[in-house]
């Protein structure tokens, strides 16, 4: 599995497996079944409510803790320092783990204040101030931000001891906040795209379909390429081996005329059933 390296030093799997919306009690098999397969690099949160899940597949894996990239998120209503801190604590506790590779603020507000008009700047702070500590204490091995959009990470970067190492973000074909990439590129955070298949809204697209057949991939294989194109860490959600194997065969090339063709589709008009969540209304 290709590698990038966080701006600490630290490498980080290129491809990653997503465990949104994977119940506790299947997350082990699902983890299990991905590291058989060749990932190395698993991303839960404490909002997905499977860590205790994610920490039994870890240990059950055959494979060494050294060997694994593990992330989770303090959750996006955590906005002071002790709540935050004793949060990640208590994730170690759940997945039985005595570090983690990569703990990030899930949002930079509340959920049910997602991208509201209070920014939160001081709160994101105290739990960045968390995650320093953590991070100098050997606890968790890299820190970042997710959903945080540039002056979020300017607040925090203007104020901190520890620069960011990650921010993970919504991209996928048809949206592509070449913004945020761009700013994070400059200051040399790493992008992670969450649902690089746009929650699987993506596979009914039937331009992408076309540029999938020209490859001989399938799209969901051609949608993680992309994100893998502009650089970034793709975190594909599946539970399903056939799908683990098939996210995995990216190891082709995206011809300069097609990646720019794919970058300049109009953005997604509907995410379906997932418009019920923030990250998927945002900028609508």
């Amino acid at each position: 599995m290709k590698e990038l390296i966080l701006n600490n030093g630290i490498k980080i799997p290129k491809l990653g497996l997503g465990t949104w919306f994977i119940d506790d009690d299947k997350v082990e098999k699902a983890i299990i079944e991905a590291v058989k397969l060749g990932y190395r690099h698993i991303d839960t949160a404490q909002a997905y409510e499977n860590e205790r899940g994610v920490g039994k597949g870890i240990k059950n894996c055959g494979v060494e803790r050294k060997e694994l990239f593990i992330t989770t998120k303090i959750a996006a209503e955590l906005k002071d320092y002790q709540s935050a801190y004793d949060s990640v604590i208590k994730s170690l506790e759940i997945m039985q783990l005595d570090y983690l590779d990569l703990v990030i603020i899930h949002a930079p507000q509340p959920w049910n204040e997602f991208r509201g008009d209070k920014r939160y700047f001081k709160e994101n702070l105290e739990v960045w101030k968390a995650l320093e500590d953590l991070y100098e204490k050997g606890l968790v091995k890299a820190i970042g931000l997710s959903n945080f959009l540039i002056d979020d990470m300017e607040n925090i970067i203007s104020n901190c001891h520890i620069k960011p190492m990650v921010n993970q973000f919504l991209v996928h074909i048809r949206n592509t906040p070449f913004d945020v990439i761009n700013y994070c590129n400059k200051n040399n955070i790493i992008v992670e795209a969450y649902s690089p298949i746009g929650h699987g809204e993506i596979l009914q697209d039937e331009e992408i379909n076309k540029m999938a057949l020209k490859y001989g991939v399938s799209v969901s294989a051609l949608c993680i390429k992309y994100c893998i194109e502009l650089g970034t860490i793709a975190l594909p959600k599946t539970a399903n081996p056939i799908h683990m194997k098939d996210n995995m065969n990216i190891d082709f090339e995206l011809n300069e005329e097609d990646f720019k063709y794919l970058q300049s589709l109009d953005k997604i008009e509907n995410y379906g059933k997932s418009e019920i969540f923030p990250c998927y209304k945002e900028g609508k």
